[in-house]
């Protein structure tokens, strides 16, 4: 990349060209991709100096100023990596003149940095109406189509939005992301919106630069792909010529804000500086290709204009050089400033809810003596959370008129109407989505998940962006969530994996969400208030699994014995406390989900044996677990999931570090997937087993 000698000397042999919006504006937008250029040097110096740690940049991207300056500062934005102009730009707009110090603040890790406070370079801040974003590719668009869904959701249930009525969403992605399944599947569920006449004021940019890293995008790949889809209008500019980039930013904004309909940007830009400080692009694009760019410098198309609008080659060069030593002003200050420091500092944004929070949170509770199964009793606790929480929604597949797979939604979208209970397309990335950019408009989504198995080409919805927003955040976005999952296995006439899944592991690895897992249906509405309540006071995510094999169980020893109906619950469930049966002292067996009436029935044919129902698997009831194991001495864990990566490992190892030394065992689940008809008793945990093993402890 060429130093300010060389741009001083490009700029001096330029042609003026006429600009025909705001003279003011124009100075402004340069100073702004000024600011985003001198950033990303600054932070290649601050790295050199071990004292940066971050060098993805936005050099030759930033004609997105023009695209902030096209937008209102309240217009909701979440933005991809190379997106300094425009935080530059919507600072300016808010009247903040920290842009540059919060970029650099966040190369240092600073713990003063104003979003994330030290955890990740990112371009977010509150003030200014951006939600921040990481790196992951695309990951934030199903994000940004739910925000849009919302906005006009919240109108319709009267829920106050943090954005205005007339606000329109804006994401950014390169085109490398425009690829990927999680970018597709955002713009198609956008689309499919909006073919049924929802409003989805959804502004996309896509910043087509020609390259992902080292691979190629084929010339006009981008405009094949969106530039003709039906009900996506399209723009193109060159976001090179600033001039031409604002026009066309403006014409798409107004386009969505007027139609509320969503509208695609392509905006062709350059890669200067590589993707990132470590990238030799010698090693894969040639001498001629880098110069190219070089003379479509952004920077240069706006100096052009400088001097069509009365500026002197000397004072455009002047300014460029007062940013570059503002910058590095800047980046000395921020460099000695104090970064996280310890375990529980960095991790602060992802702890569990407050028990006295969630307790005040709890919603009414409508009064019945009536025996309930587990189907029944989440139906009532929905029900309750409807009618407590104007605010609450609950969608998914199949969930509305149907009223679900398996019945537990049925009545709801008669007694609340379709803006509050309704059908998504079938897609869990979309669902989830929706999910994340409900919960940060102000709404309380309850989105559900049809199957287990289905939820694993969806995860990182929740993995990098549910429960990373907090995180990123300092907690000042949060998207509360409760995503119910039907799952776990031993479903009669209705088998195979797909339709069995035991693998949760995925879930237990993710920082700061809650993961209830109910048996008894009186314990299902309680800690479905609980997970709402959490939501909707603390902005947690919880995940809530449903076992299937449970939902209409009524006996538990005997047929006809209906003891595994229960009453609707008087008396909250506190997240993270277990709920134990019996009084042996020989044997404890932990167990949790379709375990708890397996282990039951042993326990009832096996003397001296009690149950823990540890009900929530994150977090673990460890007070609960370490009392019952030191009664009496011996515990045997019951897991129906896996034995590799199986909830047993995370039992045993809490024990183990909480200085219990009694006898330990664990029963489980085979390492396989789950067969159709009988051939599923050979591979899933069956109460002989937990039978056998618990005899064999005792003996």
């Amino acid at each position: 990349m060429y130093q300010m000698r060389t741009f001083a000397e490009r700029v001096r042999g330029l042609a003026p060209a006429p600009w025909e919006h705001d003279a003011e504006l124009l100075r402004g937008l340069y100073d702004a991709q000024l600011g985003s250029r001198h950033a990303d040097l600054a932070a290649r110096w601050m790295q050199s100096q071990g004292t940066g740690f971050y060098t993805i940049g936005s050099a030759g991207h930033e004609g997105n100023a023009a695209v902030a300056a096209a937008l209102e500062p309240t217009d909701p934005a979440l933005l991809h990596y190379r997106s300094g102009a425009f935080y530059l730009t919507r600072a300016a707009q808010c009247g903040s003149k920290e842009g540059l110090r919060d970029i650099l603040l966040g190369v240092a890790a600073a713990t003063s940095e104003p979003i994330a406070g030290g955890r990740h370079k990112v371009f977010g801040r509150h003030e200014l109406s951006i939600i921040p974003q990481t790196s992951t590719i695309a990951s934030h668009l199903p994000r940004a189509m739910g925000v849009a869904f919302s906005l006009n959701r919240s109108a319709k249930l009267g829920v106050p939005s943090p954005w205005p009525a007339d606000a329109i969403v804006v994401t950014s992605f390169g085109d490398a992301s425009a690829n990927h399944s999680t970018a597709t599947g955002a713009i198609n569920a956008a689309l499919h919106a909006s073919y049924q006449g929802l409003p989805m004021p959804l502004l996309m940019v896509c910043e087509d630069n020609g390259i992902g890293i080292s691979v190629r995008t084929p010339d006009g790949w981008i405009r094949q792909a969106y530039g003709s889809r039906p009900g996506l209008r399209y723009f193109d500019a060159d976001g090179t010529d600033l001039d031409a980039a604002l026009s066309m930013a403006t014409e798409a904004a107004t386009f969505v804000r007027r139609n509320r309909r969503p509208a695609f940007l392509r905006l062709r830009t350059v890669r200067l500086l590589g993707h990132a400080g470590s990238d030799v692009e010698t090693a894969y694009r040639s001498p001629a290709e880098l110069a190219a760019d070089e003379e479509r410098d952004p920077l240069l198309g706006t100096a052009r204009y400088l001097l069509g609008a009365g500026y002197t080659a000397d004072e455009i060069i002047e300014l460029y050089e007062d940013k570059h030593a503002e910058a590095l002003r800047i980046a000395a200050e921020v460099a000695g400033l104090p970064q996280l420091s310890s375990a529980e500092t960095v991790a602060a944004p992802l702890r569990f809810p407050s028990p006295d929070a969630v307790a005040d949170a709890l919603p009414e509770r409508t009064p019945s003596t009536e025996r309930l199964t587990l189907s029944q009793s989440i139906n009532r606790a929905l029900s309750d959370v409807l009618a407590s929480y104007p605010e609450a929604m609950v969608f998914g597949e199949d969930v509305g008129r149907k009223g679900g797979v398996y019945g537990v939604t049925r009545g709801l979208q008669k007694a609340f109407g379709p803006p509050r209970v309704f059908d998504t397309l079938l897609d869990e990335q979309s669902i989830l989505g929706l999910a994340l950019g409900a919960g940060v408009s102000g709404l309380l989504p309850i989105p559900e998940i049809q199957y287990l198995a289905y939820l694993h080409n969806a995860e990182d919805q929740l993995r990098g962006e549910a429960a990373s927003l907090k995180f990123f955040s300092q907690e000042q976005y949060a998207n509360p969530m409760v995503l119910r999952i039907a799952g776990y296995g031993y479903q009669k006439g209705f088998g195979g994996h797909f339709h069995n899944d035991d693998a949760i592991g995925v879930l237990r690895d993710i920082p700061g969400i809650v993961i209830a897992s109910p048996s008894r249906p009186d314990d299902a509405a309680a800690m479905l208030h609980a997970c709402t309540a959490a939501a909707r006071s603390s902005g947690t995510v919880s995940v809530f699994l449903e076992p299937i094999a449970l939902y209409h169980r009524r006996d538990l020893y005997d047929d006809g014995d209906d003891q595994w109906l229960a009453a609707y619950p008087d008396e909250p469930v506190p997240i993270g406390r277990g709920r134990t049966y019996g009084d042996g002292t020989d044997l404890t067996i932990v167990t949790f989900g379709n375990g708890v009436p397996m282990s039951l029935r042993v326990a009832a044919r096996v003397p001296g044996v009690r149950v823990l129902d540890l009900r929530w698997l994150a977090p673990l009831p460890v007070e609960d677990l370490l009392l019952q194991a030191n009664i009496t001495g011996r515990v045997l864990v019951a897991d129906e999931t896996r034995r590799s990566g199986g909830v047993s490992e995370g039992i045993l190892a809490t024990l183990i570090d909480h200085g219990y030394t009694g006898r330990l065992g664990r029963v489980t689940s085979y390492d396989s997937y789950v067969p159709l008809g009988a051939a599923a008793h050979d591979v899933l945990l069956s109460e002989q087993t937990i039978e056998t093993a618990a005899r064999d402890m005792l003996s």
